[in-house]
């Protein structure tokens, strides 16, 4: 059902540790595998990729694997702008653009910004992601609907998808038109299944089996769709859930995938993870505290359209950089505090600030 998820999620910390233990052996650019055949062949190109769910979405708080998004309070403060800022880039652009956008978040142009002005902006560079994954699925629906009829079926989908893997189309297709047994390995042949299952659930009533656009939105961002987000929830707890009870205990949250801490530098790493997954379930997700999740708490938290969240979200990003505790940002604590916003450490941050403001 999530067979590509339960890999990720078994898999990713492992990988982690292992990456700092072996850097000097590792190749820096391996990945673990996720939603790829083992068929050799060139990497894929972003067009070929389009058509495939993607493995993250801009402005979640969780991945569809389970792990805390990283990026999250980036992607929510820069919008599509994240690519803009960059640890290499020259310190005086970034912040210079930095300066710019704290303008655009102090709406009352009173030169500070509270949690209301932090929540409008989060609000709104959330439905900026939407907005864009929306131009990306028209591009992406008329790659998988080749006749152009407005609809797609799961046998269009799946050439197209086996094609993006490497394999000839016209010998897919003919063999799906006979029925043929494709002969595909055992991982390509999981995630099919996986696809299959979501590709379903993203039909809405009157089940029909076909896909339109808005449909096969929801099938590649299942954010846009309430259905969808009870079933993108329903996966994670299925996911993490030990005993069963279609509940997350804080044990179950925080547990890690199967492996030995072989170094300080990889318990380091360990003690981070759990610190981090601890906080988030006791002082965000589990909203009534009493030590249990809940799927309903876990699809609010998951609602990236949430407007108590996004506030909560707001409080949460100003006291981080509050110095002076007065729970609103002035612009010397966002220069100051830019890796946390931006992902981009400025230097000298305060420099100039007046003259630029």
């Amino acid at each position: 059902m999530a067979v590509w998820r339960k890999l990720w999620c078994r898999n990713l910390l492992a990988v982690s540790l292992l990456f700092y233990m072996l850097l000097h052996i590792i190749d820096v650019h391996a990945r673990p595998a996720n939603m790829s055949a083992s068929k050799d062949k060139s990497p894929s190109s972003k067009d070929e990729n389009e058509i495939l769910p993607p493995d993250h979405l801009n402005g979640l708080k969780m991945e569809l694997d389970g792990h805390l998004n990283k990026d999250f309070h980036q992607e929510v403060f820069l919008g599509k702008e994240i690519e803009e800022f960059d640890e290499d880039s020259e310190p005086r652009r970034n912040r210079k653009k930095l300066i710019e956008i704290f303008t655009k978040v102090d709406f009352n142009r009173d030169r500070s910004i509270s949690a209301k002005e932090m929540q409008r902006w989060i609000m709104e560079k959330t439905e900026e992601h939407f907005q864009e994954a929306k131009k990306e699925n028209k591009n992406s629906f008329r790659a998988v609907d080749p006749d152009g009829d407005g609809h797609v079926t799961w046998d269009e989908y799946r050439v197209k998808f086996l094609a993006s893997k490497g394999f000839n189309e016209k010998e897919i297709a003919e063999k799906i038109k006979n029925n043929e047994d494709l002969k595909l390995d055992e991982e390509t042949q999981e995630v099919l299944e996986s696809l299959k299952d979501r590709w379903f659930q993203a039909d809405n009533l009157p089940a029909d089996q076909l896909l339109n656009e808005e449909e096969f939105l929801s099938f590649l961002h299942p954010e846009h769709s309430r259905g969808m987000l009870k079933y993108m929830v329903k996966e994670i707890v299925r996911d993490l859930d030990q005993d069963g009870d279609k509940r997350l205990t804080l044990s179950e949250f925080i547990s890690l995938p199967v492996g030995t801490v072989e170094n300080q530098e990889a318990a380091e790493i360990e003690d981070e993870w759990v610190r981090e997954r601890k906080k988030e379930f006791e002082e965000v997700i589990d909203s009534n505290r009493d030590g249990i999740v809940t799927m309903d708490e876990l699809e609010e938290y998951m609602d990236p359209m949430n407007e108590h969240n996004a506030l909560n979200e707001a409080k949460q990003m100003i006291a981080v950089a509050d110095e002076n505790q007065n729970h609103n940002l002035e612009l010397d604590e966002i220069l100051k505090y830019s890796e946390y916003f931006t992902g981009s450490k400025l230097m000298d941050y305060a420099r100039n600030v007046h003259e630029e403001f």
